[in-house]
């Protein structure tokens, strides 16, 4: 195949409007005068518009949950169901628990894990992630231990600063 034996492609360039009133598509630009749809932003055929109307994304709330940085984080959860599938006598950490694929990398990394006592554990596991009372309770009674090391701070903490107590000014006697 040689360059000079390709055919030629035609390519239409697009219409250029506004340009002037030489050009035949000058000042209106086609659209004729004043009305809707004479007009810019939000044509009527946009699946978005109602019409005039307030439009649904707008008198829905904000969002919510997963990814709305405005509500504070809370950790994943993880119930003593989904441990018993780990060997006995291993500890439970963050990374064990991501390497058996039971939580996500990222979202554990963002949000923290959490341990709940929904379900029976029959292995004795050394866990050094934060538990509820219930999961500590049934942890201990498996023979197991809480590690108090590597625990994650689910709670808020407040650290304000004391207020000192500003100096009374005394108001001199007449």
């Amino acid at each position: 195949m040689k360059l000079d034996k390709l055919p030629k492609l035609k390519k239409n360039s697009p219409k250029r409007i506004g340009r002037g009133p030489g050009s035949g598509k000058g000042k209106t630009s086609g659209r004729g005068q004043k009305g809707q749809n004479a007009r810019g932003k939000l044509s009527i055929g946009h699946p978005h518009f109602e019409g005039g109307q307030r439009p649904l994304f707008k008198r829905l709330p904000y969002r919510r949950g997963k990814g709305n940085k405005k509500i504070s984080k809370k950790p994943l959860v993880v119930n003593l169901r989904d441990l018993s599938s780990i060997p006995k006598g291993s500890a439970v950490n963050l990374e064990t628990l991501i390497e058996l694929r039971i939580v996500d990398k990222a979202d554990a990394k963002v949000y923290g894990v959490k341990i709940l006592g929904e379900g029976i554990l029959t292995n004795s596991l050394n866990i050094a992630l934060p538990t509820s009372k219930s999961a500590a309770e049934k942890i201990t009674q498996a023979g197991g231990k809480i590690l108090p090391g590597d625990v994650q701070k689910t709670e808020k903490t407040t650290t304000k600063k004391p207020v000192k107590p500003s100096p009374k000014k005394e108001i001199p006697s007449k």
